[in-house]
């Protein structure tokens, strides 16, 4: 490694840090959030078995696990404008990411939901709970830890999908890099370096999840239902 190399190398890692933490974090987070009030709603309406409903959050999963989440994003950034829908690059990514995410997330609650026995249901309606306040006080916090690893795999995916908004000129990691090596014309040392910055992230995130899954009593894996939810990293 040159001198020269190492000094780019070492002037190059702060700016990409730093961009992963304005923009790339803060990406993650919202989206997935947003892709989580969407899941729910689509696992919710699958679960009660509303047949035009349960249609639509069939076709919306179908449609949004089947198509590249690139074209997903160039849709709503690029194609939408044609009909006169503007947004900016970061809230089209937010919408983009997100809408993708709740597809994988609404399949990981709606089998959680069903994994909650049906007895605990048939008792909250003798006692005379309405469906909403069946979901909310009985079976979504049973649910939730069920489907917490799988939800936490889709997060963990979505962070490192997060590099395609430098695609519509988001200045995250990757187009920060992108930047660099327009004028130092090191793309193999510079990209790797923005490799090393994503694992960074994913190895704290697969860290975290460890912690989590621990508090919520997932090494106690006999307890759990056999069925294995397909995660976003899967496809």
């Amino acid at each position: 490694m040159t001198q020269r190399l190492a000094n780019i190398l070492i002037s190059a890692f702060p700016d990409m840090l730093a961009a992963g933490f304005k923009i790339t974090i803060p990406l993650t987070v919202l989206s997935f959030l947003f892709g989580m009030i969407l899941a729910l709603l689509l696992a919710i309406v699958q679960v009660a078995n509303i047949k035009v409903l349960k249609q639509i959050s069939q076709i919306y999963i179908w449609f949004f696990r089947g198509t590249p989440l690139l074209v997903q994003l160039f849709i709503i950034y690029f194609g939408l404008p044609s009909v006169g829908i503007v947004l900016p690059a970061f809230p089209a990514a937010v919408i983009a990411f997100g809408m993708n995410v709740a597809a994988y997330n609404a399949e990981a609650v709606r089998a959680a939901i069903l994994a909650v026995p049906v007895g605990q249901t048939e008792a909250a309606y003798l006692i005379g709970l309405t469906y909403p306040r069946l979901m909310v006080r009985i079976v979504l916090p049973q649910a939730f830890p069920i489907a917490f690893p799988s939800l936490f795999n889709n997060l963990i995916s979505l962070l490192k999908d997060t590099s395609l908004a430098s695609c519509i000129t988001i200045v995250e990691v990757m187009a920060t890099a992108k930047q660099i090596i327009g004028w130092t014309y090191e793309s193999l040392a510079l990209y790797i370096e923005a490799a090393i910055i994503y694992l960074m992230f994913s190895t704290v995130l697969t860290w975290i999840q460890g912690l989590l899954e621990k508090r919520l009593g997932w090494e106690a894996k006999e307890d759990r239902p056999k069925e294995r939810v397909k995660t976003r990293a899967e496809g």
